[in-house]
């Protein structure tokens, strides 16, 4: 099985987020893109503005209707900070073996990379599909790469072979919507429209359950 996942907090999920995934999954041939939201995010220093509950709810709202697109619990279910590493060492528990698995990330997140657990660790168990985001630059992306403490061999045009593995580390220009959690969050504090930002039914579960109504208030 071919499987992709997108993993981020998802504080709520928006149509920024289920186009990469979307463009993802078609762009390399995948059978599926599991969004996995995080329900104890390690580099988030306060509480997401939704339970981990509302959260998954609202990705699965979004992901309604598209079968290339899922949701997956995971980190949910267990205690403790959601570490990436912990997630697909999960995975390939639970597919025994039968899973060839592709973790999609943003440009701008994967900068970070070097923050993340066992960093190194991640790309045994995973390709890698970079998918460029608003305000990274090509220079300062290839730099990163080029500085990472991790082999990387070019095979052509934007595809890389990690160290001496099979995974392999792409780079996909999708479709550019500058949407973040962050602005449709405070977009709803400020008593401001997010029509077009979020699905509509995501869009009617914030404002049914008042949502993100007092961000930014001290």
């Amino acid at each position: 099985m071919k499987l992709g996942i997108l993993g981020g907090t998802f504080d709520p999920v928006h149509l920024g987020h289920l186009r990469m995934a979307l463009e993802a999954a078609e762009d390399l041939g995948l059978d599926r893109v599991d969004l996995v939201p995080a329900a104890v995010p390690p580099h988030r220093e306060a509480k997401p503005g939704a339970s981990f509950a509302d959260r998954l709810a609202m990705v699965r709202m979004g992901i309604k209707g598209v079968p290339l697109l899922g949701a997956l619990d995971l980190e949910g279910r267990r205690k403790g900070a959601s570490y990436t590493i912990t997630t697909l060492k999960e995975l390939h528990r639970e597919h025994s073996g039968d899973l060839d698995l592709y973790f999609v990330i943003g440009t701008d997140a994967f900068l970070e990379i070097r923050t993340w657990k066992d960093h190194r660790s991640l790309f045994d168990y995973a390709h890698f599909v970079l998918m460029d985001r608003p305000g990274v630059r090509s220079e300062a992306l290839k730099a990163f790469l080029d500085s990472l403490d991790v082999p990387l061999e070019p095979l052509g045009a934007d595809v890389y072979r990690v160290g001496n593995g099979r995974n392999r580390l792409f780079r996909r220009t999708g479709t550019f919507l500058d949407i973040s959690s962050t602005r449709v969050r405070e977009t709803v504090g400020r008593g401001k429209s997010i029509r077009f930002l979020v699905p509509a039914e995501v869009e009617r579960f914030i404002m049914e359950k008042g949502l993100y109504r007092t961000h930014g208030e001290s």
